[in-house]
């Protein structure tokens, strides 16, 4: 399946500058698997190193957090969007 992954700037630039993927799974683990695969510069920026989700990273699937959808166990379909929000600290 089809997706499209949309990556604030402060991470576009670990994906060649770009903004917006196309990505594949039937799952949202699935869909970052394939994005980490492909720019392995983003993967650590999106999961962890046992590929499990970082808390203070936040996707979106069609606008739903998908922490409330079973995380990366979340069920994706062709054409959905996901948005990663990462935490941005500073003072």
């Amino acid at each position: 399946m089809s997706v499209t992954l949309q990556l604030p700037a402060v991470l576009a630039k670990l994906a060649d500058g770009r903004r917006s993927l196309e990505a594949h799974g039937s799952t949202l683990g699935d869909v970052v698997a394939d994005v980490a695969e492909r720019f392995p510069g983003l993967a650590p920026r999106l999961r962890d190193g046992e590929g499990k989700p970082y808390p203070f990273v936040t996707f979106y699937v069609n606008d739903d957090d998908a922490r409330l959808q079973g995380g990366f166990a979340a069920s994706v379909r062709d054409g959905d969007e996901i948005i990663v929000v990462p935490a941005i600290a500073g003072g």
